[in-house]
């Protein structure tokens, strides 16, 4: 029985024990060491303005859907403005609203039975919608009733917008129509709206607004008639004038109505339905959505360099489909850079405040991204080993050249360009293949090429010397001068610190030593220095050599000679050529391994097996 009691006791004890450490393990875990990435870096040290708001990305991505846009037009298109809707408006109501509009309108605002059809479908289909567009009325139509009452349009026609695209700046018809105006590609190049590649100023609200005052303007000088303007703003012109004459020169709208295209027939109608809604919605229960933002809560900042809309989104902690909403004529989400042009952002004010307080340090993350500065020396104290073995003491841009890849270059062209080898070029910018794509930039290492070219000049100086001329030697302390190359690693998906430090010849500890790193754990995205001691022989170092005139040339050739006497098997690569390839072996020519494997000319293949030596 005592046995029984101690065998519990013994294994009580252990279960304990060894819950202990499990438990001492897991919170150790839990807490791994968190490193700054660069961009958090920069926006610790931004300037903040307190005035911060924040907005609901899913209400921001409802609002800048085009179901709405999608569902108008289908409406407009199909509705029977014959066909009686049973929704509750007495017809009486509705003929004193419409006389009180029309009172205050320079459109002939009359009731007939097809406007109160499309008005009570409105009603009784897209109340909801109604209520999500008022929202955003709040944003655009300040804009427009400045743009309309500098040209003396009425500022009715600011409901046109809704008619046209349901207040979306990214609406695109199934002809072409683009915008919150839908100009089609002819008619907004006729009114000096840029489009290019990156731009497409028909998704401007401020530009296409100005466009369509124009466009107003004018017609109302042809016709005289504002239904005959909104006629032949949907239809063009032409199509008006043809339904004049069909109906025997009747000059008002509903008179031609019938002899308008079936479209048009119910674009006008379902524009004063649209200004109906908009004035009477307290009385039919419409309550407009929360607006997101307005427009006097936003202005616009000169951008000085290309930027994406990720990039920004990411500085001033804003949603991507915010700037979406207030820049919509970017079309590729960047906003770029032209010499002989400006281009602007609008962002709400705060963030502007923001921007305008850290302007310089957007730049530099900026420059940082397109990989043509290093990092600030604040942010490099923080990141760097305080180690003094891998304390950078060369600034990397100074001794790096930039090259743009151009096309039908490859790897051996350009190592053969600045005197280096394919394998440097591959080291320096972290190439795991011989192939690159043109236009990509290529770091490449300055200190290197000359260091090069010196060699090659050295080497025949040396068959030059006298008979018994000896060189003095120097001691081991200025032979060697070590110098620090520094790259950076950014860490992708699937990367450990193993095969990290295995790319670049380094061991697990020495890797973990430069970052300060504590554990193997490492984050995706995070920055990696890379240093390494270099052994370099300085420009003035003499080295012990004993050159014999008369065997000068015998003993270059004897030495080039035992280089080759090494036997190798090397399989061609894709990239490869001759002449890169008898670099990689000292003292072997193009001419030896022509001969060494019966080559006629030049044209080698990759997985071709070339006898070094053979």
């Amino acid at each position: 029985m005592i046995i029984k009691k101690i065998s519990v006791a013994v294994v009580t004890f252990f279960s304990m024990s060894m819950f202990a450490q499990e438990t001492a393990s897991a919170s150790l875990e839990i807490k791994p060491e968190v490193k700054l990435s660069f961009l958090d870096s920069i926006k610790s040290t931004f300037v903040k303005d307190k005035l911060c708001t924040r907005v609901d990305s899913l209400w921001m991505k409802e609002l800048t859907s085009l179901d709405i846009y999608d569902d108008l037009t289908k409406d407009i298109q199909t509705i029977n403005k014959d066909l009686s809707v049973d929704e509750e408006l007495p017809t009486e109501l509705l003929k004193q609203r419409l006389q009180a509009m029309n009172e205050k309108s320079p459109f002939e605002i009359e009731y007939n039975q097809g406007l109160e059809n499309i008005i009570k479908s409105f009603l009784k289909n897209r109340k909801k919608s109604f209520s999500r567009l008022m929202a955003l009325s709040e944003y655009y139509f300040p804009m427009f009733e400045d743009a309309f009452a500098k040209q003396n349009v009425p500022l009715e026609i600011k409901y046109l917008a809704v008619v046209e695209s349901a207040l979306n700046p990214k609406a695109v018809s199934r002809m072409g129509a683009t915008g919150l105006w839908q100009f089609m590609y002819g008619t907004g190049k006729q009114y000096d709206l840029k489009i290019d590649s990156y731009i497409d100023e028909r998704s401007d609200p401020l530009k296409a607004t100005a466009a369509a005052s124009q466009y107003m303007t004018k017609m109302f000088t042809v016709f005289g008639d504002w239904e005959l303007v909104l006629a032949s703003y949907n239809s063009g012109p032409g199509n008006v004038t043809k339904a004049i004459r069909r109906s025997g020169g009747k000059t008002k709208y509903w008179d031609i109505r019938n002899y308008l295209p079936k479209e048009t027939q119910g674009y006008v109608p379902a524009f004063l339905a649209t200004m109906y809604l908009f004035e009477y919605h307290k009385e039919h229960g419409i309550n407009p959505e929360r607006a997101v933002l307005k427009n006097f809560e936003t202005d616009t900042i000169r951008i000085k360099s290309q930027m994406s809309f990720k990039q920004i989104a990411d500085l001033l902690d804003m949603p991507q489909s915010q700037l979406e909403l207030l820049n919509p004529s970017y079309k590729l989400k960047v906003v770029p850079f032209y010499q002989d042009e400006q281009h602007f952002i609008r962002l709400p004010k705060d963030k502007i405040a923001t921007f305008t307080s850290n302007e310089d340090k957007i730049y530099t993350y900026l420059r940082h991204e397109k990989g043509i500065e290093t990092y600030p020396t604040l942010l490099a104290s923080r990141i760097t080993p305080k180690t003094k073995l891998y304390k950078p003491k060369v600034n990397l841009a100074k001794n790096t050249e930039l090259y743009k890849v151009q096309k039908g270059d490859n790897l051996s062209v350009i190592a053969e360009k600045y005197n280096v080898s394919v394998l440097d070029l591959k080291k320096w910018n972290s190439l795991k293949t011989n192939s690159v794509a043109s236009g990509r930039i290529l770091k490449i290492n300055s200190k290197e090429i000359i260091k090069n070219s010196k060699e090659q000049k050295i080497t025949p100086e040396v068959t030059k010397k006298e008979p018994e001329t000896v060189i003095a030697s120097t001691t081991n302390e200025s032979l060697e001068k070590s110098e620090i190359q520094t790259n950076e690693y950014v860490v992708q998906a699937g990367d450990n610190l193993g095969n990290i430090a295995k790319k670049f010849d380094l061991t697990l500890a020495e890797l973990k030593e430069m970052n300060n790193l504590t554990s193997n754990n490492i984050g995706l995205g995070k920055l990696l220095i890379i240093s390494k001691i270099i052994e370099e022989v300085p420009e003035n170092t003499t080295i012990t050599t004993t050159a014999i005139a008369s065997n000068s040339i015998d003993s270059f050739k004897k030495k080039a000679a035992s280089a080759k006497t090494i036997g190798e098997d090397y399989y061609v690569k894709k990239g490869d050529s001759l002449y890169s390839i008898s670099k990689k072996y000292p003292g072997v020519t193009i001419s030896d391994i022509k001969k060494w494997n019966g080559i006629k000319d030049e044209d080698i293949k990759p997985g071709m097996k070339l006898k070094i030596n053979g």
